[in-house]
């Protein structure tokens, strides 16, 4: 049986790779999530994946798994917030606009040197919410971790209005990129991913077969 190890702490990470129904473990990778000077997002997440499997590729007997995302507006990269303050920001500049919402995914075999990385990107259109449901969203925490500040999953504050693409993408795991790259690598979950996904997000998902079929 293959070991897979995947390089985050995020727990919406750790729910949606379980959906696969694949025995993995999880290692904390401590890398700095810093944009270099116009860095393309798709760029960024890409170095910042395989950053994150190389910090933890003490783990030889494994398969890493390792993923960044980041949203972009208008070219701006907007990660993580610092603080309530730039939350509140960020929100209001997304507000009744869309973005793209980029992640990569990397795998790692560090017994061989062997990698392979791919990336997902969604467009999203955020509704018109107003500044009392910021307020009230920023003041329960649940913006500090995540790029852009917001969960498209949150029941209560639910901020997107349209998406075109993977809805898991947004949510941080675009589980059929990286069904498709374990596939490549000739591990094949023991599950129908795209169901498993549609169930667990409550999406109904029209990008999945385009998704698994490319090469």
């Amino acid at each position: 049986m293959t070991n897979l190890l995947l390089a985050s702490q995020s727990p919406r990470r750790r729910q949606l790779l379980a959906l696969l129904h694949l025995s993995f473990e999880v290692a904390v990778a401590n890398v700095a999530e810093v944009p270099r000077t116009d860095e393309p997002p798709a760029e960024l997440v890409i170095r910042l994946s395989q950053a994150k499997a190389h910090a933890v590729a003490t783990y030889t007997d494994a398969i890493v798994i390792a993923c960044d995302t980041v949203v972009a507006l208008d070219g701006e990269i907007l990660g993580k917030p610092r603080d309530a303050t730039e939350a509140t920001s960020m929100l209001r500049c997304l507000r009744g606009r869309s973005h793209t919402v980029y992640s990569a995914v990397a795998l790692l075999e560090p017994a061989t040197g062997r990698a392979l990385t791919d990336v997902a990107a969604t467009q999203v259109t955020m509704r018109p919410y107003t500044n009392a449901e910021i307020a009230a969203y920023v003041a329960s925490g649940d913006p500090l971790d995540k790029a852009g500040a917001y969960a498209v999953q949150h029941p209560g504050f639910h901020p997107v209005a349209a998406l075109q693409g993977c809805y898991a993408n947004v949510v941080g795991l675009p589980l059929c990129h990286l069904t498709r790259c374990l596939h490549a690598w000739g591990v094949e979950p023991p599950c129908d991913v795209p169901v498993a996904c549609q169930s667990h997000t409550s999406h109904r998902c029209v990008v999945y077969t385009t998704v698994l079929n490319e090469q």
